[in-house]
C-alpha cells in the first residue's frame, strides 16, 4: 500500500467513512449540573455548565458554588488546532509529531492544540516521550487541550469482553492526557445492535471511563462520529443517562452522517447537544469565494454555539483535498475569526 493510498484513506474519514476504517489502512504505512467535588469538565472548560452564562456578580454578592460568571470568561469562543489537520505532513514524514505545537504557534498563530493518539500510538505509556511533548508545548506557551483516542476498540461492542477491553485500552491515554495536562480525552461510540442496546452499552462504558478519569482530573468527551453517535437525540439521551460533570460532548460540526442513507440535521443536532458541549470541532473540506466552508453554514452553526454561552475551544480541523493542509488551516481559522 502506498503513502498516497494511505492519505486517501485518511481523507476519506471526513467524507463519510469512519476514521477507524480509514486508519486501519494508514496503520500499515505507520508500521512501514455543576459541582465542586468533580471540577473536571466544568472547571477546565472555563464556561458555564449547560452552556448558560450567569450574570456578572454585583457588588457585595458572593458567587455560588460551581457558577461561572460572565465577567470571568471570554466574550467568545477560542481557537485551537486539531493535529488531524496535518495528518498528511505527519504521515508523510515532513512534520515530526513532536513539532506539532511549535508549528501551530509559529506557522498558524494558534496557541492551543488537540493531539491525535494515532501519531504517537506506541508512546502512550512512554513517560520520557510525553514529558518531551509537554516541555515543547509549555516552553513556548502553547496549551494542550484535548487528546483524541482512536483505534482502541468499540465502546458499544456487543461482546462484554471486547467492550471491557476497549474501555481499559483507553486508560493509558487518560494517563497520557493527565501528563500532558490536557483537559480531556475524545472518544468514539462504535458498536452494533439496537438503539437501546447500544445506548445501554455506551452508558456502561462511559461511566467506567469517567470513574477512572475522575481520579486523574481528566474529562471524557464523546465525539459524534458516525453511526448512532451522529444521531444527536440518541447521543443526548446517553449523556443524560451517564450524568455527572466528567463526561461531556465534543460537537463535530461536520459529522452528523449516521450512515450512507441517513444524515441528522446538523444545525438541530448542534443545538440539541450544546447543554453537554465541552468542545467543538470545525471540520472543513473546501471553501467558496467568500471564504466560507462550501457545505456547512458555519455562520449559523457558530451562532448557535455562541448563543448557548459556549466560550471554550473551537478546533480547526481541515481534511480537504483541493487546498494544501497549511492553506486549509489558514482558511478555516480565517472563517472562525470572521464569526467569533
Amino acid at each position: 500500500m502506498t503513502t498516497t493510498r494511505a492519505i486517501q484513506a485518511a481523507a476519506a474519514t471526513r467524507a463519510g467513512i469512519g476514521r477507524r476504517e480509514a486508519l486501519s489502512s494508514i496503520a500499515l504505512v505507520a508500521l512501514a449540573a455543576p459541582t465542586l467535588a468533580l471540577p473536571l469538565i466544568a472547571q477546565h472548560a472555563k464556561q458555564p455548565v449547560g452552556g448558560r452564562i450567569k450574570q456578572p456578580i454585583q457588588p457585595g454578592q458572593a458567587a455560588q458554588p460551581g457558577e461561572v460568571h460572565s465577567h470571568l470568561i471570554p466574550r467568545t469562543f477560542k481557537v485551537s488546532l486539531c493535529e488531524w489537520s496535518l495528518h498528511r505532513a505527519i504521515l508523510g514524514g515532513t512534520l515530526d509529531h513532536l513539532d506539532f505545537a511549535k508549528t501551530a504557534q509559529e506557522k498558524f498563530g494558534i496557541e492551543a492544540v488537540e493531539y491525535v493518539n494515532t501519531f504517537f500510538k506506541d508512546k502512550g505509556a512512554d513517560a520520557g516521550y510525553l514529558d518531551e511533548m509537554l516541555k515543547r508545548s509549555e516552553d513556548i506557551g502553547v496549551r494542550n487541550v484535548h487528546l483524541l483516542c482512536d483505534g482502541e476498540g468499540k465502546l458499544c461492542d456487543p461482546s462484554e469482553t471486547l467492550r471491557i477491553a476497549a474501555v481499559e485500552n483507553h486508560y493509558v491515554w487518560i494517563d497520557a492526557a493527565k501528563t500532558l495536562r490536557c483537559r480531556a480525552i475524545r472518544v468514539f461510540l462504535a458498536g452494533a445492535g439496537t438503539r437501546e442496546e447500544q445506548s445501554d452499552r455506551a452508558v456502561q462504558s462511559l461511566k467506567k471511563l469517567a470513574e477512572f478519569a475522575a481520579e486523574r482530573e481528566v474529562g471524557v468527551l464523546v465525539e459524534n462520529h458516525g453511526g448512532l453517535s451522529s444521531n444527536a437525540a440518541w447521543l443526548a439521551g446517553v449523556l443524560n443517562n451517564v450524568g455527572g460533570t466528567s463526561v461531556g460532548v465534543l460537537i463535530s460540526c461536520g459529522s452528523f452522517r449516521i450512515d450512507e442513507a441517513n444524515e441528522y440535521d446538523r444545525y438541530k443536532g448542534i443545538e440539541e447537544l450544546m447543554p453537554w458541549a465541552r468542545g467543538v470541532s470545525a471540520g472543513t473540506q473546501d471553501f467558496n469565494d467568500a471564504g466560507d466552508e462550501s457545505t456547512i453554514d458555519y455562520r449559523r452553526a457558530l451562532k448557535t454555539v455562541s448563543s448557548a454561552g459556549y466560550r471554550g475551544y473551537v478546533s480547526v480541523n481541515y481534511s480537504g483535498d483541493r487546498l494544501s493542509e497549511p492553506d486549509g488551516i489558514v482558511a478555516t481559522r480565517k472563517m472562525l475569526e470572521k464569526y467569533r
